[in-house]
């Protein structure tokens, strides 16, 4: 038998202080603890409830791969969401072998519930500290997150439903990109602030959705989808917005995907939209999604002479 390796005191001492560091953190946030932030839920199903929550109707599958759970434990969380009434289970239109999953209406106030507890956990650590300490504090957290990440690994994105405050964000994305890109004036924010306000008064959870792009917490993208007012069987593709440090990645082609796999769900039997002819990447996503151009007409607005184009993709 092999003699075993030497272990210098420095690696030694070097795990000791991770270890404690971990220990100390554990401790620290109440992980320990059964029930996580006092709630009903352990550590991991309140991350599994985050990511349902998060994310439009997953398959168990992509929960899985992106908390790194195993599959038969995750099964059983899952099936213990559904016993309690959190969770509905719904035949993948794209493969009948699985199933969708997603939060009844009753497992959503559960998520709200422990997200605010979470969000007033964080707030509460942070306030106590002062300023200086909590710079410090915040950006040892990014150091440690990009040392411990994985060389050429990209935070993968997620979509999901809006929540209040976002169409604040949603507004000043839309109105300082493209003042920033292209020079628009203040008339495309006050379109840009009709359209969600219109959104927010008039929604209709059956048949409108809009969803939010996020990498890390942090908003990256949008898109809406809402009733045409005139054509009950028409909807309107609105806001399709990625942030620069996020393009590349298919998150405009995955939010397009997302409209229109809601729009069939919905009962549209067409999808429209209204572009400007220099948004040259937003057309190639449109055209890979099966829109075609139908109409371009020149026109005056945002500070700018323009040509505006409609397109529309008829659903099957």
């Amino acid at each position: 038998m092999p003699a075993p390796s030497p272990v210098s005191r420095e690696s030694f001492s070097d795990t000791s202080r991770f270890r404690r560091f971990n220990r100390m953190y554990t401790r620290y946030i109440g992980t320990l603890n059964e029930g996580f932030l006092d709630s009903e839920f352990s550590l991991a199903e309140g991350r599994i409830l985050y990511e349902l929550a998060n994310r439009t109707q997953p398959a168990a599958s992509e929960i899985a791969d992106e908390l790194g759970l195993d599959a038969g434990y995750l099964s059983r969380v899952l099936r213990k969401f559904e016993h309690r009434g959190l969770l509905s289970r719904r035949a993948s239109q794209q493969d009948g072998r699985s199933a969708t999953l997603k939060l009844t209406a009753r497992g959503t106030a559960a998520f709200r519930k422990l997200n605010a507890s979470s969000d007033e956990q964080a707030e509460k650590i942070l306030a106590g500290l002062a300023p200086a300490s909590r710079k410090e504090l915040l950006r040892s957290m990014q150091s440690i997150e990009s040392i411990l990440t994985r060389p050429g690994e990209r935070s993968r994105f997620v979509l999901r439903p809006h929540r209040i405050g976002d169409m604040g964000w949603v507004v000043y994305s839309e109105a300082f990109g493209y003042a920033a890109q292209y020079g628009w004036d203040g008339m495309f924010e006050a379109l840009v602030a009709k359209i969600v306000g219109d959104f927010i008064t008039q929604y209709d959870p059956n048949r409108e959705r809009c969803w939010i792009a996020e990498i890390d917490g942090e908003h990256v993208g949008h898109i809406f989808l809402v009733k045409h007012p005139e054509e009950p069987r028409t909807a309107k593709l609105r806001l399709l917005f990625v942030e620069p440090s996020a393009r590349g990645m298919g998150l405009g082609e995955a939010l397009v995907t997302e409209c229109l796999r809601f729009a069939n769900t919905a009962g549209y039997r067409k999808v429209v939209l209204w572009t400007q002819s220099m948004l040259g990447a937003a057309h190639r996503i449109y055209e890979r999604a099966g829109f075609r151009l139908v109409k371009e007409e020149p026109h005056h607005s945002f500070g700018h002479d323009l040509i505006g184009q409609e397109w529309e993709l008829e659903l099957k």
